[in-house]
């Protein structure tokens, strides 16, 4: 792949919309991978349309909520998708690669909610393009087998988030803890279920000035990672970054990576009917195979860095042979 795999990313369009997207915080993901792609110092540049294997759409879909939507007037997806419909009826006028492959071996990056919802007005036209989306959802038609699940990320500012391995597992003194917001169907059982309600599952939706959150997570056993409002969780990767075997608690989310990471050797994976019992499950994992898991999510933490220019085996990386799996068996008539 490191030698063959190259992205062509189209010129057409103007910034902040296009060639430009967040590069800290919550939707960070989104605007690094823009950056990236289209910098000369990127291994996946191809430096001719001819040499690509992949073409890359650089729409930022949270610079066209932040640009075109605010202050809002309405919720309607209509705008947002009207944009990429007439980017993509540019590029495929001036060049012949989406006609070729009917989109197939092209790719929309975003980790903002409203990203699936961009295909959803033009279901012909975006029947194969590859959608790389934090928001991995199969039961909004996210499909495995063609789009990506992308890790959500959220990068400090003047930072890339490096990983860190947090307390040695006989220093953790937390079983299992959760901080964050009460929104979202599972997350509202989550807070019903345990909040205040165990000194093993600590639940809190703000944490007190007292504690410190990432020096929480550090010294957990099991870090909760509940879906909010939609399936992904910047958990999952805060978690792997303190050392702390993610507990993900969701239904219908694709993990990323899981065609190489088999992630039942470094997580808990518990469907939202089953919080209730959530201590009795975490209880009846034996110290040995806690201490499995929690040796392989150290073994992991370099998949889920991101380095600026990509390195080998980090987090572009892996989402860039995410890609490229997605590609090989693409075969494009003459």
């Amino acid at each position: 792949m490191k030698k063959r795999f190259r992205v062509w990313v189209y010129k057409e369009g103007e910034p902040p919309i296009f060639h430009r997207g967040p590069m800290n915080d919550i939707y960070s993901i989104e605007g690094q991978f823009i950056d990236e792609l289209e910098s000369d110092k990127s291994p996946f540049l191809a430096k001719h349309p001819n040499q690509a294997l992949v073409f890359f759409l650089p729409i930022s879909v949270v610079n066209i909520i932040v640009y075109v939507y605010r202050p809002y007037t309405n919720y309607s997806r209509a705008r947002l998708q009207n944009i990429v419909k007439d980017y993509i009826d540019l590029v495929s006028h001036r060049y012949p690669y989406w006609n070729r492959s009917q989109g197939a071996d092209h790719f929309l990056l975003s980790c903002h909610d409203w990203a699936p919802d961009v295909s959803s007005a033009y279901p012909r036209l975006f029947k194969h393009l590859i959608r790389v989306l934090c928001n991995a959802n199969t039961s909004e038609g996210f499909q495995p087998l063609r789009d990506v699940p992308l890790p959500e990320i959220k990068i400090p500012y003047g930072k890339l988030g490096q990983a860190h391995m947090g307390q040695p597992h006989n220093k953790r003194s937390i079983f299992a803890f959760f901080a964050g917001g009460d929104h979202g169907y599972a997350r509202s059982i989550l807070f019903r279920c345990w909040k205040g309600k165990d000194k093993d599952i600590q639940v809190h939706d703000y944490l007190p000035k007292t504690l410190n959150y990432s020096a929480s997570m550090s010294q957990s056993m099991y870090c909760l990672c509940p879906s909010g409002y939609e399936v992904a969780s910047p958990r999952v990767v805060e978690s792997i970054y303190a050392g702390c075997v993610p507990v993900i608690i969701s239904d219908d989310y694709v993990l990323p990576f899981s065609d190489v990471l088999n992630w039942t050797q470094i997580s808990v994976h518990i469907t939202i009917s089953k919080i209730p019992c959530l201590k009795e499950i975490l209880k009846g994992i034996s110290m040995k195979d806690y201490l499995e898991k929690q040796r392989r999510v150290i073994q992991v933490q370099r998949h889920f860095v991101i380095h600026r220019p990509a390195k080998p085996y980090d987090l572009m990386y892996m989402v860039m042979h995410s890609l490229w799996l997605r590609r090989l068996n693409l075969r494009l008539t003459p």
